[in-house]
């Protein structure tokens, strides 16, 4: 029997329309281009939709907008967005020069495009990207459009060269200026913007600083054309600018590369061309140069010449040999105390770690006249002799400072901070003590704060702060005598400690600060070791203070070398002979006293 089989028709696969756009763009705003631009619109919508394999993705088009930079055009830059979103496998352009005319910016883009796997179709050369001989054509045939969009500069450039040459006032097109405005081609001032220029010119014929106008601007609500408030750079142009004299000055700045737009003040490179008497003036020639000559002086004088600004001798003079700031001077109030110190003008900016001043510190404005003094042979520091004398100062490490005087000499001194010893002199001691007495819960006294006495000199012992030898710990409190400084040989007690043997002393389970101040009223140290406890009952007792044990980590040998090093460096005759001296005087008191003479 035979076997029949029935087949079934089959449904046609209809291949995937590809999703396809167009770019258009045109370089300058004309009604010719525009219509040029209106017609490649027309015809890539046409093209896209009669194609049935093609599904329309969109037209883009940048008008009036130069091709030599990507990022400036914004239809280019929303295509290419889309691409990578997905929303275009195809994309049309008329030719190399209306996608591009940057090689750098169309081989870069065309190999993203590429890469996503969309491809760029250029009519008039007839490339496709996505070709095995298409980035070789792109390439070559880019070169010709960037150099031709040179060349087309050049030629605009010239002209303008040409035009300024004969002294036309729109040589260089119709710029903006604040105080004109153009009626034709030839400016026109603007009453009420020209009494805001002559009221700058005036400010500053009256020796006031830009900063100060600007805050008068501020202060009044005086706003730019624009609608934004009157900053430094603002009022620095309007300064300089010699079109305010009915004058044009022409070629002030150019462009160095016509691809990248990148422009420069011209300083020389190119010539420059003075055309006199095309506008009304604002502010006469005479008054104009005044003010440059002004501004010259006051430059040459760097902040000195700003009365707006805090300033001294000191401004300006000292410099900061890594970074090339001056130091800042600087307020501060430390512990009721006016301070006045100098820091590195790198601290003020936002420097990257690696970029930031090597040097550190501060330098206190007392260490910095002291060692004036020291340099220039003075009692006491004077400000005239000081800027007769010295040019300026360098800060090559921490608390050194290295002088430059005007005659040649270079001398380096020390600077070290003394800021506390500076403000805790025996006035301020004994203003301190007496607020402690009277108020025992002012900041910085406890319960033991008048109550710990040394034996042997009759001196309070004060509370003092020691970090502890493990960062991971917290900080240690000890109490120590204040003669300890002096030479006072008495023991230190560690608060911690010393708390423990006063709760066994009291017979408490622990101490309490409280019952403390009701049964205790002083603890004596004697010797190295005795404390002596009197109670307001009477009652005296003893007992040996008794130091935690000492935990340390091993030295490694690297370690043990270096203090060997430092010790012989510091050991020197003269340091042994002042420390022998030192010795004798404090056994010598030691002996008398235990003698009780």
């Amino acid at each position: 029997m035979k076997k029949i089989t029935e087949i079934k028709k089959m449904k046609p696969v209809l291949p995937e329309r590809k999703k396809v756009a167009a770019y258009c763009r045109v370089s300058m705003e004309t009604e010719r281009l525009h219509h040029s631009l209106s017609a490649q619109v027309s015809r890539y919508s046409e093209l896209i939709q009669s194609n049935p394999q093609w599904e329309f993705a969109g037209i883009y088009a940048d008008e009036g907008i130069s091709g030599t930079k990507a990022g400036s055009r914004p239809e280019f830059m929303r295509m290419v967005a889309d691409c990578e979103s997905g929303k275009i496998d195809i994309v049309l352009t008329k030719s190399i020069s209306r996608f591009a005319r940057n090689t750098v910016d169309l081989l870069e883009t065309v190999r993203h495009l590429k890469d996503i796997g969309v491809e760029v179709r250029f009519e008039k050369e007839n490339i496709r990207s996505l070709s095995d001989d298409g980035e070789l054509m792109l390439t070559l045939l880019a070169s010709f459009a960037q150099e031709e969009s040179v060349s087309i500069s050049n030629n605009v450039k010239w002209g303008i060269r040409k035009r300024m040459q004969e002294g036309l006032p729109n040589a260089s097109g119709h710029f903006q200026i604040y105080g004109y405005q153009w009626d034709g081609d030839k400016l026109v001032p603007v009453p009420e913007e020209a009494e805001i220029v002559k009221r700058i010119f005036q400010n500053f014929l009256d020796g006031k600083s830009r900063l100060e106008t600007e805050r008068e601007f501020a202060s009044e609500g005086i706003k730019t054309r624009s609608g934004a408030r009157w900053e430094d750079s603002n009022i620095k142009k309007i300064l300089e600018n010699i079109t305010y004299t009915g004058n044009l000055l022409f070629q002030k700045e150019f462009i160095s590369d016509p691809i990248n737009k990148h422009r420069r003040k011209n300083r020389g490179e190119l010539p420059q061309y003075f055309v006199e008497n095309t506008h009304e003036a604002i502010i006469d020639y005479d008054t104009w140069k005044y003010v440059q000559d002004e501004m010259e002086r006051r430059r040459e004088l760097g902040a000195l010449a700003n009365k707006s600004l805090n300033t001294c001798c000191f401004t300006g003079k000292i410099k900061c040999p890594y970074c090339g700031f001056s130091y800042m001077h600087n307020h501060r109030n430390k512990n009721g105390h006016p301070q006045e110190y100098w820091n590195c003008g790198s601290k003020k900016k936002k420097q990257k770690p690696d970029k930031k001043c090597p040097v550190g510190g501060t330098i206190s404005q007392k260490a910095l006249e002291k060692a004036c003094c020291e340099v220039l042979g003075l009692s006491e520091f004077d400000e005239t002799v000081f800027l007769e004398k010295v040019d300026h100062i360098e800060v090559p490490e921490k608390y050194t400072l290295h002088f430059f005087l005007k005659d040649g000499t270079e001398v380096t001194r020390p600077a070290p901070n003394t800021g506390h010893q500076d403000c805790w002199t025996s006035e301020y001691r004994a203003l301190t003590s007496k607020k402690r007495r009277e108020h025992p819960h002012a900041k910085g006294t406890t319960e033991l704060s008048g109550r710990i006495k040394c034996a042997a000199c009759g001196c309070n012992f004060r509370r003092c702060t020691q970090p502890a030898s493990n960062p991971n710990k917290p900080k240690m409190h000890y109490w120590r005598c204040s003669d300890h400084s002096k030479g006072c040989m008495t023991v230190g007690l560690r608060e911690d400690v010393l708390k423990k043997q006063i709760a066994e002393v009291m017979g408490i389970p622990e101490y309490d600060a409280d019952l403390f101040k009701k049964q205790i009223q002083v603890i004596y140290v004697k010797d190295k070791d005795l404390l002596e406890f009197h109670f307001k009952d009477g009652r005296v007792e003893t007992t040996n203070y008794v130091p935690p044990e000492k935990t340390f980590t091993p030295r490694s040998e690297e370690s043990r070398e270096h203090m060997r090093q430092l010790m012989k460096e510091r050991w020197t005759p003269e340091y042994k002979a002042q420390m022998s001296s030192k010795m004798k005087k404090i056994r010598s008191e030691k002996f008398w006293n235990s003698n009780g003479k």
